[in-house]
């Protein structure tokens, strides 16, 4: 009996470790203040080594584009649409078209308008897609925290 516990034991162990939950894009979040009333709030995407996050912008059929949301607050208000580096546009194979992608780190950036002085925070949600030369994950949704003070 005590042999089966022990092996049932080293099955579930091996089971763990083969299990891995793969998070290949972190996100971290910054503020920069333009002017007493105007803000610039900047999500980073730090992404592992081989694999890419897409743009905002994908053709139709294609990967799930990165999309912000920004939730409303009778503290400020979204001045535009939020921006993107340059990044790559190759002919990505997965989905046999010309895509627009970033490789190690993206920076995305959403101007901001107060409408009010005290320190509050804007919170966000981001939705993306992470692919490498071999398969992609399910889209991940991450919640943002933008702290202005």
């Amino acid at each position: 009996m005590k042999h089966k516990l022990i092996l049932a034991l080293l099955i579930l162990i091996g089971f763990n470790g083969f299990s891995q939950i793969l998070e290949p894009v972190k996100w971290s979040t910054n503020v920069k203040k333009i002017s007493d009333s105007e803000y610039e709030l900047i999500a980073t995407a730090t992404i592992d080594a081989g694999w890419h996050l897409y743009s905002q912008n994908v053709p139709e059929g294609g990967p799930i584009a990165t999309t912000f949301t920004f939730n409303s607050s009778k503290n400020y208000l979204k001045k535009g649409n939020t921006s993107e580096e340059k990044g790559h546009t190759i002919h990505d194979k997965i989905f046999d078209m010309e895509i627009k992608f970033f490789e190690t780190k993206a920076d995305f950036k959403q101007r901001v308008k107060l409408k009010s002085i005290a320190p509050f925070k804007i919170n966000a949600t981001v939705e993306f897609m992470a692919c490498n030369d071999r398969r992609c994950l399910p889209p991940t949704e991450v919640d943002l925290i933008f702290n202005i003070k």
